[in-house]
């Protein structure tokens, strides 16, 4: 049984004077619910866990989950390069009562595919919690390869993948060594592309800003209407750019503080976007259809 179909949010950290901001996580959340997302990925890439404490990170997983209350699935980001520090997470999250775990593949270290394996095993024998393993090799340097998932996959434990090589051809070799692996795209504009090769739906970006429209295209896709599907695909184009001009989560929060989120700004080292990108992003904001609603 997959964790969640659809459109799972990775969704933002908010953060004031420095410290999360629970007041607006809390609208964060009930926005998502609102706006029918299908499950919510707490302190993954977009949430900035690489600059969180473990008591941070602790802090808003429980959050997370308690504001959730079992209305839609929670996934607790738990990933990095030290095996047994993500063990111990992992261990943390499944206390605190995640219903998955999204584990990235280790960065800097630049391990084997051999190595791989060995990391996937031992996280998920310590765990009962469903794992989803995270694949993108653009912020890790390594690429975790179609048949070194249909291995780690033997183990009862690891249930799915979050494909975000930007690969298409990678992911159908994933597909066709795995058909029983849930896949999930990990790149908003991949989405339909990957759900067209068997894909369960996408962890999205985006989503933290037009959830509902993220959650309407796998929706229809799931039901058959490909052509509504491939329809919303295309006219995320403007807010995935708009999203992505600069190193992720950077653009979306801009982008959410000028539609009157205020959520704050992204720790260091990450900053807010440069003159020239916020001038994107706002013109974005002023002429794309699917975020009128939002203009201030």
């Amino acid at each position: 049984m997959s964790i969640f179909t659809g459109s799972a949010v990775a969704i933002i950290t908010p953060f004031k004077n420095d410290y999360i901001d629970f007041e607006a996580f809390a609208r964060l959340i009930d926005f998502q619910l609102e706006n029918h997302t299908d499950a919510i990925v707490v302190c993954g890439t977009t949430g900035e866990a690489s600059t969180m404490t473990k008591e941070e990170k602790e802090s808003a997983i429980n959050f997370v989950v308690e504001r959730t209350n079992h209305r839609v699935p929670v996934i607790a980001g738990t990933g990095g390069n030290n095996t047994r520090e993500v063990i111990e997470n992992s261990k943390m999250a499944e206390k605190l009562g995640a219903d998955a775990l999204l584990i990235v593949t280790p960065y800097y270290n630049k391990t084997t595919q051999a190595g791989l394996i060995a990391h996937y095993n031992a996280i998920a024998d310590s765990v009962n919690t469903p794992i989803i393993v995270y694949n993108v090799p653009s912020r890790t340097s390594v690429n975790l390869l179609p048949q070194t998932m249909k291995e780690i996959f033997k183990h009862k434990n690891i249930v799915a993948i979050k494909e975000a090589s930007g690969r298409i051809g990678q992911v159908a070799e994933l597909a066709a060594l795995c058909p029983e692996c849930d896949i999930y795209s990990g790149n908003d504009d991949q989405v339909v592309p990957i759900m067209s090769l068997g894909g369960r739906g996408v962890i999205s970006t985006i989503a933290n800003i037009i959830p509902n429209e993220m959650h309407n295209m796998c929706s229809a896709f799931l039901n058959g209407d490909v052509e509504t599907a491939r329809r919303i695909q295309l006219n995320i184009i403007p807010v995935f750019k708009a999203a992505f001009i600069e190193v992720s989560p950077m653009p979306i929060k801009a982008m959410m503080n000028l539609c009157g989120f205020d959520i704050g700004q992204p720790r260091l080292p990450l900053t807010v976007p440069t003159d020239s990108s916020i001038e994107f992003i706002k013109s974005t904001i002023n002429s794309c259809e699917l975020l009128k609603h939002l203009r201030k």
